[in-house]
This record gives structure tokens, sequence and C-alpha cells, in this order.
């Protein structure tokens, strides 16, 4: 059986596609950098993390933005008559006064790590933009059509329109086509697909929260009309009937469905293999109950579908509630090589496995300065939304153990290095090695943001010389803290137990539709030029 979620952690917003044997999923970045991580495969159910479709921080700027502003919902697809790979992306720049001012743009590669070409602009009637290469060569570009106006249904509705590779832009104005398959409201996620001389439509409905859900349409014409799944939704955590479209809120945390694990299910993307089974990826999520909080935020799970005799889409189980454990395909078995657990900084490269708020990793993390390490170079606070020195990656669990051995020595206060936990820049907590002036020397302190209030546990205070320092970050399902050492055997806790539910989308108040991070971090609010050096990152998901 192939075990969900297939991606834990920040894996929101997949999408599909496949290449001769070979199967590729993209996913949402937001305010991360590298942006649109690619995952492979070769049987659907092994996975490695291959490539970063956006790597250029110039020429996607995400700096200043908010959190959860960023890369949305990317389109990655395969057309075989030009033997190409397409992405098209959303920057999301805006989302004050509810009007969401995005950008979509397309690129396109012939090899699937790049190099791609430059982003052809395509409109920003709103978000969730995809492609669909038509078997006629024309090509189409589907998104939502997010609406402002007072007396009409939000957020808004479903529209294509042509795309010409020739002028490199859209034709004409897009036209609306689709109003959903239920009354669910909050439409979202378009893909278009082509299926035995019909147009098939799948979006995402009821919000991407507690009422989320996979639903279809089809049609004889591209443009329409669009009839209806008599048995929508076809994947969901929250199966029956319920009319939203009132409701513009995405959450929506009253259809919670205690009896399934997997909840927030929706906005799905379908491949076939070549014997003709289908597989359907969509993002999940496993909240704390009863606070319904999802640390890792929203994850990727695959579900197992079959067409019928009437040309539907269902699950091959004949249900409509996402499933923890769904039927392997036919694929021969392919493992793939995993994220290692301990990193000793020994390669010529950063890994790149490791992301950065706003800007790239390697624009601070340096693994040649000193052989066998990566040293930070110290930027602005953790809390800006400019240039942020954290080296994260993605916690994918909550039964982790994060180590790491930190030479600093810093000089004035404005300079801290160490661990973090990270969920914005409003929500962190951090063990810092920083100079204390109090004590005329080097300290250990915790520091901790809750929505936007900072709170110094001066009472953490702790001399410590100007050796390395070990650093340790454990994650116990509700409870994370701290411990540190000098020699790295005998540990010893510093500071208070925090609430591992406080990192969500559902708690924190300035940011969502992320993840939680665990991380190294080097802060030099002087100059920008100190620096950390850290010897190993070790994350564990079970240890004794």
């Amino acid at each position: 059986m192939i075990q969900n979620p297939i991606l834990p952690g920040f894996h929101p917003d997949p999408c599909i596609c496949r290449k001769g044997d070979d199967y590729y999923l993209a996913v949402s970045t937001f305010e991360w950098f590298p942006g649109i991580p690619v995952y492979h495969s070769k049987d659907l159910k092994h996975w490695e993390l291959l490539t970063h479709v956006l790597t250029d921080d110039e020429k996607v700027d995400l700096k200043k933005l908010p959190s959860a502003k960023g890369i949305w919902a990317p389109c990655l697809t395969y057309c075989e008559a030009e033997d190409m790979f397409y992405v098209v992306y959303g920057v999301m720049n805006s989302m004050n006064a509810r009007y969401f001012d995005v950008d979509n743009y397309l690129i396109c590669a012939r090899d699937i790590e790049g190099p791609w070409s430059e982003p052809v602009y395509l409109h920003s009637a709103g978000f969730d933009a995809s492609l669909l290469h038509d078997t006629d060569g024309r090509k189409w570009i589907v998104s939502l059509e997010w609406e402002t106006r007072e007396g009409y249904e939000k957020p808004g509705a479903i529209c294509l329109a042509e795309y010409s590779p020739e002028k490199k832009a859209v034709i004409g104005y897009p036209k609306r086509i689709w109003n959903g398959g239920t009354d669910r409201g909050c439409i979202e996620a378009p893909h278009l697909t082509k299926k035995d001389g019909r147009y098939y439509i799948m979006c995402a409905e009821g919000g991407t929260g507690y009422n989320h859900c996979v639903t279809m349409g089809r049609a004889e014409n591209v443009w329409g009309p669009y009839e209806k799944d008599p048995e929508n939704p076809i994947v969901t955590s929250a199966p029956g009937v319920s009319n939203e479209r009132h409701d513009p809120d995405h959450l929506k945390p009253q259809y919670y469905n205690p009896d399934s694990v997997l909840q927030k299910s929706g906005h799905g993307s379908y491949v076939e293999t070549p014997n003709g089974e289908v597989y359907l990826v969509h993002l999940t999520a496993r909240p704390f109950v009863p606070e319904l909080r999802c640390t890792l935020g929203r994850e990727t799970a695959v579900q197992k579908m079959v067409w019928t005799e009437d040309g539907w889409l269902r699950m091959a189980d004949g249900g409509r509630l996402a499933k923890m454990q769904v039927p392997e395909s036919g694929l021969p078995k392919c493992e793939m090589p995993k994220i290692p657990d301990y990193d000793d900084f020994d390669a010529d490269t950063l890994g790149n496995w490791y992301y950065a708020p706003r800007i790239m990793p390697q624009s601070f993390a340096d693994v040649t300065a000193r052989p066998g390490y990566v040293r930070l170079r110290g930027q602005e606070s953790r809390t800006s939304l400019n240039r942020v020195s954290i080296l994260a990656r993605k916690l994918t669990s909550l039964h982790a153990r994060i180590t790491t051995k930190m030479e600093f020595h810093p000089e004035i206060y404005q300079h801290s290095a160490g661990l973090i936990l990270y969920y914005d820049n409003m929500n962190y907590i951090n063990l810092r090695k920083y100079y204390s002036q109090t004590l005329g020397q080097s300290a250990l302190s915790v520091i901790c943001l809750e929505n936007g209030e900072k709170m110094e546990f001066t009472d953490t205070r702790t001399p410590v010389g100007e050796g390395p320092v070990y650093l340790r970050l454990y994650v116990e399902q509700r409870k994370t803290w701290f411990e540190w050492s000098c020699d790295g055997t005998e540990f010893q806790k510093i500071g208070r137990v925090f609430d591992t539910s406080h990192f969500s989308d559902e708690y924190c108040r300035y940011g969502e539709f992320t993840g939680t991070m665990a991380g190294l971090t080097c802060a030099d609010r002087m100059f920008h030029r100190h620096y950390a050096d850290f010897d190993f990152f070790e994350y564990t998901e079970s240890y004794s």
C-alpha cells in the first residue's frame, strides 16, 4: 500500500504530470526560496526532491512580501508534441481588502531540471492559473477570476482564455465558463484535461479548509457548457451536501470530520500510467484536535482512481473520503533517494532541501568558506520581510529532534546565531548565542515571537565560553523545547516548553497556507557581515 501523505509537511497545491516512465509533482512555496520544488517518482509511491523551478530571487522578487504571499499553486505540464515542460505560476502580491493582486506567468524548459525560459506574463485575473495543451496544438489558460464587486458571489468563477505561443500573450479577455460542481462555494484550483474528445474541468471547492473537496465537470467544447459530475465531490474529507456559496471564508472549521485522519482534502490533479491506472494527488492536513491546528501545514496525498464506463472519474474503492492507505500501482517498484537525516556540510554545494524566506539560501549560506561547515552570514532581524539569514528545512513530523554544532563569536548585542523553529516572521522560537552586555560575555537565551509579540526570556540567560556549543530542538507532539551542551553528550534543557500547535495556519494571525520550518539562523543587525559556522545539521524523526 501507499501510505499518505506521500509528501508530509509543507507541500500544498500539488500538480502532477508524466513524461514516459517518469512522474513529476510540483507544489507551492509562497514566500520561500528556492521556489516550486519538483518531486520525481517512477512508481507513484517513492518520491525524491529532484529540483526547483525558481532559483533567481531577483527575477522573482519576493522581498518585502508578507507571509502567505509569493508563489501560489504552480501548474506543471508536459507537452508531448513539443517534448517540452511548462510551468504556470502566480505571484500573489497583496490580499489587502480582499483584492488579491496576483500576476500569473508561464515558463518552459526541455529538461525538467532547466534551464527555464524567461517568464511570460499572462494576466492578473485571479490565482491558480493552469494550462491545457489541446490535441489541435492550441493552448488554454484556465484560472479563478477573483470577484470584488458587491452583490456577486465570492470569491469568483473559473475563467478561460487562449494563449498564443507566437505572440507570447493571452488572446483577449478571459471569459467565465464554470461556477462549480457543488454548492460548497469558494471554487478555485482549476485544471483542464482532454479525454476521448471531451474536455474535463477539475476544481477545488469549499475553501482550502475543512470543507475542501475535488469536483469535476465536462463539456464537448472547451468553452462549455460544462455538465456537473452527478457524484460531486469525488474526493473530500467531509462527505455530504453543504451550501456555502454565501460564505467566502476558506477555513470552515465546522466541517471537521472526526472520522477522518486526513482533513482539508482537495485541490487535486491526476495522472494516468501507461497501463491505464489513474492516480490523483491532492492537498490534505492533519490537525491537532480539538484545536484544529495544522502545524505541518497542508501536505500532499494520493488516491487511486478509475474511469467509469460513462466517462467520470471515481475513487477506486467507490467512496469519496480521502484514504490514509492506497493500493500501489502496477508500475515496477523503484526506491528513491531521501533527504539525509545528517548533513555534515562536506559537499561542494548546499543541499537542495534547504530554504530561506524571500531570498535564495546561497546568498548568505556558504559551504566553501570553511570546508566541512556551512557559514551563515548574519543579516536583518528574523522579523524582517527583506533579507533574513534562516537556513531551514520543512518539519515533516511531530516527533522530531534537530541538533547542530555551532561556532560563533558575537561581539555586540546585535550579533546572534542559533537554532530556530519558524512559522513566519511574526511566529518563531529561537535558541540563540549572543553577546550579553549584562554579563559582559557570550550567553545563550531563548526568544519567542508569538503573533508579533516578542518575549525575551531573560531568566534563560546562560553564560557560555567561546568554544563550540551544541544546540538541540525537540518536537514531541504538542510539546516543543530546546536543550544545549558543551560536549554534545550531556544536554541540559533551557527555557520553557512551548505549545507546538501555535505553529499553524489556524493560530498565526499574520500568515497562513504554509507550514513549520526548522533550521539554522544568524543575525548581524549592525553591518550584515558577522557570521556563524555550523558543523552539521541533524534532523531525526525517531530517536532513543
